[in-house]
């Protein structure tokens, strides 16, 4: 028997026409809530769209349609208002299902995680509790672990050691929470995982902390999306590290290893420790990114979240085309012809810029619209003078379009003019501040990546010295840096990890030991980290995340500031 995408075509027809069917008594039904036939004919067809799905087999789109099922049963007859938020979610499974058998039919692959947001939304309509990720993930979980290649570290103070990791994960944790840094401090608790892993000497009782920090390595790489449940998961995990911590016997709860192994799967991540859960449970990549899972989602239950960043990229594109024509002008080629064209295109912009609420950039535009218009009428544009005056009405757009891009609101009501020249003002400042602010950071953040390399190198090495010759010079630009942007802590915390390396690494002829440059590392990974989130455009930083490269670089030897 022919089942699923192959056999949809079968009993196209018929499907859709009783799913139509079912929609238009669920309407009819909300206008007439006294009205059983209705409800009762809907009931109906959403029994006959689960059979007709079950008899071809496919797994998501039945699932939704049971669940759907199910909801509407439990729907009484004369319902009131406090049911309306369970009739919404009756009526965007229909949606989400036909826009789903849609995009079947037309590229035969199925992926019935994409349903599971719809499913979620009616089981929580009617109480049920929500659906893993994994849901349709399947994995062996009592796979044997390989016997570790690397030595167990020698820790003089085991306890204070499991408090720093555990206090690093927790500040990675927060990170997440925040949306702060995501990234870096998704790396922050893969490490504090690892390196628990490793002090317990990759027992079982810390298998959870070696499929943790393959996992979390893996949404690193991929970039993955902070999810609400995502979020949920890696806080459960911090509850069972204290179980973990307490218990010799601990065993990690299976679901939670298998999200964690869903995670590995989907992100089809290079690094080693993911590279490593793959090979050991026989992961095989998914057809699909995650990514690509919330881009289809999006498109079938309707506009994304993402409306306002793709608006001010095409925002940014018919600017980028008004810039082309200044720099034409300026050059003196085809004038007459090139300034026609740019007044076009900026009372076009101007008016793009207007109706998404960017008031005062559309007003400063507008302004040279006029100015703009006389050049065109004469052939020829009055001054170099009023041309630098458009270039920096052009630069404030640009710097408005990208607070846009950053997410933030437009103000609804256009300031007064005096409000007006001085919003401009901030703004414009705030945005160049923002820009030199970023180009230090990344700088900075270069430069402690190039340390951390050098450090794994010298390591591999077994000592090799050239591998640090530049690192504490550059580890004091990044210094610099930091003071430059008002982060004397941090700037402190750098020049000791400068010093370190100088006095300790490469003036005493002894290696230090494996375990003291771990700490190393976990300095410059937890200053990496408030790089990323705590100094950029928040000057107030993260003041957690340096207490955890404090006590690592305390733990170095060195006296810092608290």
């Amino acid at each position: 028997m022919v089942t699923g995408a192959t056999s949809l075509s079968l009993v196209r027809d018929e499907l859709f026409a009783t799913m139509e069917q079912a929609e238009q008594n669920l309407e009819h039904f909300i206008a007439e809530r006294q009205n059983g036939n209705l409800l009762q004919q809907a009931v109906e067809c959403l029994a006959q769209i689960r059979g007709t799905l079950n008899l071809i087999e496919l797994v998501g789109a039945e699932l939704l349609a049971q669940e759907a099922l199910q909801l509407a049963t439990d729907i009484p007859t004369g319902v009131s208002e406090e049911r309306d938020g369970q009739l919404a979610a009756l009526g965007n499974a229909l949606y989400v299902l036909r826009r789903y058998l849609e995009n079947l039919e037309a590229n035969r692959q199925e992926i019935p995680e994409l349903l599971l947001p719809a499913i979620n939304d009616v089981r929580l309509a009617g109480g049920q509790p929500a659906l893993p990720e994994s849901f349709f993930f399947s994995a062996r979980l009592d796979l044997p672990r390989p016997a570790a290649q690397r030595p167990v570290p020698a820790v003089a103070d085991l306890k204070q050691e499991i408090r720093r990791l555990r206090h690093m994960y927790q500040v990675g944790l927060l990170g997440l929470f925040r949306e702060q840094s995501l990234y870096a401090g998704l790396k922050l608790m893969g490490r504090a995982l690892a390196r628990l892993d490793a002090l317990f000497g990759y027992t079982p009782r810390t298998r959870l902390c070696w499929v943790g920090a393959g996992a979390l390595e893996a949404l690193v790489d991929a970039q993955m999306l902070p999810r609400k449940t995502r979020k949920q998961l890696f806080s459960r995990i911090d509850r069972e590290l204290k179980q973990m911590l307490a218990n010799e016997r601990y065993e990690a709860p299976r679901q939670l290893l298998k999200e964690l192994l869903y995670f590995t799967a989907l992100a089809d991540s290079k690094g080693p420790r993911a590279t490593e859960l793959r090979e050991v449970f026989g992961l095989a990549p998914l057809p699909f990114t995650d990514h690509l899972l919330e881009d289809e989602s999006q498109r079938l239950s309707g506009p994304g979240q993402s409306v306002m960043r793709s608006l001010s990229a095409a925002i940014q594109e018919e600017l980028t085309a008004v810039k082309d024509q200044l720099d034409l002008i300026e050059r003196g080629v085809s004038q007459s012809d090139a300034l026609g064209t740019l007044h076009s295109q900026l009372g076009k912009l101007g008016k793009t810029l207007g109706m998404v609420g960017l008031n005062s950039a559309a007003t400063a535009l507008q302004a040279q619209v006029a100015i703009v218009s006389g050049w065109a009428a004469r052939g020829a544009v009055e001054s170099s003078a009023a041309l630098n005056t458009l270039a920096d009405a052009l630069l404030y757009v640009e710097s408005m379009v990208a607070s846009l891009q950053r997410g933030e609101r437009p103000a609804l009501v256009a300031p007064s003019d005096a409000a007006n020249d001085a919003s401009e003002a901030n703004s414009f400042a705030a945005h160049q501040l923002a820009e030199a602010r970023i180009v230090v950071i990344d700088e900075s953040r270069g430069g402690l990546a190039l340390a951390k390399r050098a450090i794994t190198a010298y390591l591999e090495s077994n000592g090799d010295k050239l591998h640090l010759a530049n690192i504490p010079s550059t580890l004091q630009a990044v210094r610099g840096g930091l003071w430059f942007l008002g982060q004397e802590r941090a700037a402190a915390l750098v020049g000791a990890c400068a010093d370190y390396i100088q006095l300790q690494m490469i003036e005493t002829p002894q290696m230090p030991s494996e375990q003291m440059l771990e700490t190393l590392a976990d300095a410059l990974t937890g200053l990496e980290y408030y790089l990323e989130g705590g100094a950029v455009l928040r000057p107030e930083g993260q003041p957690d995340v340096l207490d955890v490269a404090s006590r690592s670089v305390r733990a170095l030897g060195l006296e810092v500031a608290a």
